[in-house]
This record gives structure tokens, sequence and C-alpha cells, in this order.
């Protein structure tokens, strides 16, 4: 399965690379690319409470915070963890429909 998905660095997961058209692809590879999606899907909203904890952990600090360039690097780093998390949502929701009919 390697072959049809690649490591995103910035999200933690793998994600769809598949670079033939999937009608061309067999029933047999077609699930097995599905299956092992669906294992990637299934482990997204586990990742997305460890960033939120990192958040939290960084919006506490900012709390106690009276550094303005410390400040300014914290919200900096929430932000683009919240971005992350973001687009972690997407891809599990917008895949949703794959994995449904996958079950039917």
């Amino acid at each position: 399965m390697e072959e049809f998905f690649s490591y995103n660095e910035r999200l933690g997961i793998k994600l769809p690379s598949i670079d033939v058209e999937w009608d061309d692809l067999s029933d047999e590879t077609q699930e097995s690319i599905l299956l092992y999606w669906e294992n990637i899907r299934g482990a997204i909203p586990d990742q997305i409470i460890s960033l939120e904890k990192t958040i939290n952990k960084k919006q506490a600090q900012l709390n106690d915070e009276s550094d303005f360039q410390q400040s300014c690097q914290l919200n900096s780093e929430i932000a683009d963890l919240a971005s992350v998390i973001n687009d972690l949502w997407l891809w599990f929701r917008l895949n949703q429909n794959i994995s449904e009919k996958m079950h039917q």
C-alpha cells in the first residue's frame, strides 16, 4: 500500500497519493486501498486529541508569558496547530463518503 500513500509531515499521517485512475485499479487493489485508508482515517481523532493537548499546554504558557516576542511565538505555534487540526478534520470528514461506500 506504500505506493498509494505518502506521509504528510505537517499532518502526521499518510495521505492517498494515487497516480492512476481509480477505475484502472483492480477491485482487490481498490478494496485494499480503502481498508488501508480506513485504518489511517480511524486514527485521525486520536491525532487531533494529541494536538489539542499541545495547544492547551501552549495556551497555559501564553497565560503566564510576559515577554512579547515569546507570546507572539506561542500564538503562532497555536495557530499552526489549529490549522493542522482543521485540515485533519477535513480529511476525516471529506473521506467519510468513501468509508460509507466501503461498507455497502
